[in-house]
């Protein structure tokens, strides 16, 4: 995907939890700004407290333990997804009217983009028909054993600028997700950096999802938190 023709992209990464409604209402905001042509592109990197959220093609039957975190009703794509500490989020916010209008190039990217930044670490994370998100398969010799989701995406457009995004198990409590089904996807389990043997500090992964960001977006510029400094003080 080619480079926005304007300015660089804002790269923001948050050093606490951000409650997901003040990043939800943060990245609305920013993407109507960006379809202005009032603010720049941006991606920002942070972690959410331990929550679930619901795509817009979330079943209910899906939510096994509806009292066990928060649940909010989200505009993205997908179903059921958990988020919580030791999980990298990468909200995304690019103008894809002034790139290439296609959302179905764009999330290829974003898929490669993620496929890329494991390969950083010697994961093999792979594409399935069928199934969203970006897999790993563990093999007993040639015997697929099993194939456990390490990467999701999900996202919505507004005037053509997206937001959300994709997020990474570095090393979340993987227990969380069992009071959903993935997803939708029952059968397949979730895996992490952490459960594959990689125990990979969250600042090396932040660098390995910019560099190869910016080998197939374009070129980056850090920047501070886009969060009000009232949000930051919490």
């Amino acid at each position: 995907m080619t480079q926005s023709p304007s300015q660089l992209v804002d790269w923001a990464v948050e050093d606490h939890l951000v409650p997901y409604p003040e990043a939800e209402a943060l990245m609305k905001a920013r993407a109507a700004q960006i379809a202005a042509g009032q603010a720049s592109e941006l991606v920002w990197l942070l972690e959410h407290p331990p929550l679930y959220t619901a795509g817009t093609s979330a079943r209910q039957e899906d939510l096994l333990a509806p009292d066990q975190f928060p649940v909010y009703e989200t505009g993205r794509g997908g179903q059921y997804t958990y988020h919580g500490p030791g999980q990298r989020v990468a909200y995304v916010m690019l103008n894809l009217k002034q790139r290439k209008p296609d959302v179905r190039a764009f999330v290829c990217d974003l898929e490669n983009w993620l496929i890329d930044t494991l390969g950083q670490f010697n994961i093999k994370g792979e594409r399935r028909p069928g199934r969203v998100g970006i897999w790993v398969a563990q093999y007993d010799g040639d015997r697929l054993v099993s194939e456990n989701k390490i990467a999701a995406l999900g996202i919505r457009l507004h005037k053509w600028v997206s937001y959300h995004g994709i997020s990474i198990n570095v090393s979340p409590e993987l227990s969380n997700f069992g009071g959903i089904v993935p997803c939708g996807i029952s059968e397949h389990g979730v895996t992490s950096f952490e459960d594959l043997g990689h125990l990979t500090p969250m600042s090396e992964i932040d660098i390995a999802l910019r560099r190869c960001f910016e080998a197939r977006f374009g070129s980056t510029r850090q920047v501070m938190s886009p969060l009000p400094k009232q949000a930051l003080a919490k």
